[in-house]
């Protein structure tokens, strides 16, 4: 278990890889990455994470979904360190955090994971919010004791199984993408191409502008990056969790975007049937990516959650 002491600090440099697929460099694709002035790069749990700390005061980690990376929250941090401790990680292979072997891309290994991160870093978060897959980590986190906030945000968390006929093609199919050496690759190179990138991020329900399309099609551009994404994606089952939901200890606030295409607001009612008082707000005309649509909005809620639970100052809050 890593402690403060045994946990690396380092300056920002080129990234080094353990996987034949090349990652996105610090120096080159992240010359100009969000609040790069706030980025350090930490050993823990055996990789070299990229984590992202800003503001001061009570805690809050904030974990991006599978296929992104710290830009995903390149809005909502700055307007929560206002109030908070913001701890803002790359999921293991994705951005600029290492790539862990295969059977480290797990739920349970990604949680574990961040939680060693967690210790050695010092923190103990009072809130914690997840969009699509982050989601259910910290879900995980919470129900493993590795966590013990006040309250969890789900951002379109995709908390449940895929059921139906999507849910029994959908793993097979990720599995055998994420057997495929050249899948990578063909999808980065595919990337380039104009429209692709655009098109992937409307399949969401969602409108980025042109420098949050950017950030996404750096990512997909990298075949190290894709090959972390789809590796987590065939790794992934959410069986065990869904049974276990019933009982979570933190107050759970479902965020959810009514145009979502990737996880429908719909699954955000049937989780809240799971989880006791726990509370729906349903974002219209938003789509996966609302936390990046309406940044404002989404850090409002936390921070109006936060004064609901005494997580700030009263005299803070008075004040505002």
């Amino acid at each position: 278990m890593p402690s403060a002491r045994n946990v690396l600090h380092e300056r920002p440099r080129l990234q080094t890889r353990r996987t034949d697929h090349p990652k996105p460099h610090w120096e080159h694709d992240g010359h100009d990455w969000p609040h790069r002035h706030s980025s350090s790069f930490v050993h823990a749990a055996g990789l070299r994470w990229h984590v992202q700390q800003m503001g001061r005061g009570p805690v809050v980690l904030l974990i991006h979904g599978t296929s992104a990376a710290t830009h995903s929250f390149r809005a909502v941090a700055p307007l929560l360190a206002e109030h908070f401790t913001m701890v803002v990680p790359d999921l293991p292979g994705h951005g600029f955090t290492e790539t862990p072997d295969a059977s480290r891309m797990s739920l349970d290994a990604m949680a574990d994971g961040l939680a060693q991160l967690l210790r050695g870093l010092g923190h103990r978060p009072v809130m914690a919010a997840g969009h699509s897959a982050g989601a259910a980590v910290l879900a995980r986190m919470c129900l493993d004791g590795a966590i013990d906030p006040a309250a969890l945000v789900s951002l379109n968390g995709a908390l449940l199984p895929i059921g139906g006929r999507a849910g029994k093609v959908m793993l097979p199919l990720a599995r055998l993408l994420a057997s495929r050496a050249i899948v990578p690759r063909l999808v980065s190179r595919f990337g380039r191409n104009k429209g692709f990138v655009e098109k992937m991020i409307a399949d969401t329900g969602s409108t980025l502008d042109a420098e949050g399309v950017d950030y996404y099609r750096r990512l997909v551009c990298s075949p190290g990056h894709v090959a972390a994404a789809l590796t987590m994606m065939a790794s992934w089952q959410l069986e065990q969790l869904a049974a276990e939901l019933p009982q979570l200890r933190p107050r759970l606030l479902l965020i959810a975007g009514a145009n979502d295409r990737t996880i429908a607001a719909k699954d955000a009612a049937r989780v809240a049937a799971l989880v006791p008082d726990s509370r729906i707000v349903v974002m219209p005309g938003l789509g996966h990516l609302a936390h990046e649509e309406r940044p404002a909005e989404t850090a409002g809620m936390m921070i109006e959650l936060g004064r609901e639970l005494g997580l700030l100052p009263r005299m803070l809050a008075a004040a505002e």
